[in-house]
C-alpha cells in the first residue's frame, strides 16, 4: 500500500514538473479541455472520498484520508494548463478568459488550501481534517459559482 502511494506521488511529481512542456503538447484545443475534465474529475473522486469519512459515512482511516488529500493536492495544480486560448467550451463560463486574474486567484487559494487540508490529515486530527476540507469545498464552490456553467 505504502509502495503505491509512492508510486502514485512519483508519478505525479513528474507531471507536474512537465506541465510547461505540457501545455505545448496540445495537439488540438478539444485534448486540453479532455485534460482539464478529467484532472478535475479524479481531483473530484478523491475529494468525495475525504467527504465521506467527514460525514462519518466511512470510519476516520488516517492513512486512507492522506492518500486521498495528496492526490488532491497533487491534481490541484494540473487543470489550469487545460484553460489556454481556444479551449472555452464544456461547463466553463467564458469568463473565465475575460477575468483571468481573478480566476487565477481562485486557482491559487484551492492549491493553498489543498495542501492545508493535506496537512491535516498528516496531523490524524479528524476535526482539523473537517475544518480544512469545508475551506477546499468552499474554494471549489466559490470558482464554481463564478466560472462554471449550472
Amino acid at each position: 500500500m505504502k509502495f503505491q502511494l509512492i508510486r502514485v506521488a512519483t508519478i505525479v511529481a513528474f507531471s507536474v514538473a512537465s506541465l510547461p512542456a505540457a501545455n505545448a503538447q496540445f495537439a488540438k484545443p478539444e485534448d486540453a479541455v479532455k485534460y482539464r475534465q478529467s484532472a478535475l474529475f479524479v481531483m473530484g473522486n478523491h475529494f468525495g472520498r475525504i467527504n465521506a469519512v467527514v460525514k462519518g459515512e466511512v470510519p476516520f482511516n488516517k492513512e486512507e484520508v492522506i492518500k486521498n488529500a495528496t492526490l488532491v493536492n497533487s491534481m490541484a495544480s494540473l487543470p489550469w494548463q487545460g484553460f489556454g486560448p481556444g479551449t472555452e467550451g464544456g461547463r466553463a463560463l467564458p469568463n473565465i478568459w475575460t477575468e483571468a486574474p481573478k480566476y487565477k486567484s481562485y486557482q491559487e487559494k484551492l492549491q493553498a488550501s489543498t495542501a492545508a487540508m493535506l496537512v491535516a490529515a498528516q496531523s490524524g486530527d479528524l476535526e482539523n481534517v473537517k475544518k480544512s476540507f469545508a475551506a477546499v469545498g468552499g474554494n471549489c464552490k466559490a470558482c464554481h459559482d463564478d466560472f462554471r456553467k449550472k
